[in-house]
């Protein structure tokens, strides 16, 4: 018991001379000679300035150009009025000639005719006149036969010529073809030769002649 007693004490005694020690000192300190001996700090005063800009880089100035020299104004001579002189007339330029407009034809077809009834076209149809073909045997005619080759007769040719004659309106031969040989030319030459300056009736369509074709035999025989 002594013993924590005396430990207290010292604990409190211990204090005391602190707390103590502390108002001596601060006592001390605002006594102005002590505080100026003892050289207490004065606080340190702070401004913040605030930062200037950057100036922008000053442009060179660019060299004037050159001032032109003035040339000394020249003087002009009074313009000179000329004669006035009448403008010529213009010729009159003629016209070309207009082509006519040409103007459209309008073609009328004709009108058709009335159809007639089948039974009056019938009872009004005239059948064409028959056609007479042409002759040559008439009896007033007067044609004469074909001469006998000589030549034909001593070597014994002999035969039957067919010919094929064209007759004009007139009666006339035209055209004389061989329609069928006789096998001896000498014979159908003759044959033909003479019948080409015959006479002939010509073909007839009712009362009018026209040219038509007819076939004329001749027969060359030897007789002994």
């Amino acid at each position: 018991m002594n013993a924590g007693y005396g430990q207290r004490r010292d604990w409190r005694t211990l204090v005391g001379v602190a707390g103590l020690h502390v108002l001596v000192v601060f006592a001390l300190l605002h006594v102005k000679p002590v505080a100026e001996a003892v050289g207490l700090q004065q606080p340190l005063m702070v401004s913040l300035l605030a930062a200037s800009e950057p100036e922008p880089p000053r442009e060179e100035p660019k060299p004037l150009p050159p001032t032109p020299q003035t040339q000394p104004r020249r003087t002009l001579p009074p313009p000179v009025l000329a004669a006035r002189t009448e403008a010529p007339t213009p010729a009159a330029v003629p016209l070309p000639p207009t082509e006519p407009v040409p103007v459209p034809v309008v073609l009328s077809a004709p009108e058709p005719e009335p159809v007639k009834p089948v039974a009056a076209a019938i009872a009004s149809y005239t059948p064409p006149a028959p056609i007479t073909p042409p002759r040559f045997d008439a009896d007033y005619l007067d044609n004469p036969a074909p001469a006998y080759p000589g030549l034909s007769r001593r070597m014994g040719e002999h035969g039957r010529v067919l010919l094929r004659v064209l007759v004009s309106p007139e009666g006339l031969a035209t055209q004389v073809e061989v329609r069928e040989s006789s096998g001896y030319e000498r014979l159908d030459k003759a044959a033909r030769d003479t019948v080409r300056n015959w006479r002939f009736v010509p073909a007839r369509q009712g009362t009018q002649g026209i040219a038509a074709w007819v076939q004329v035999p001749i027969s060359f025989l030897l007789r002994s």
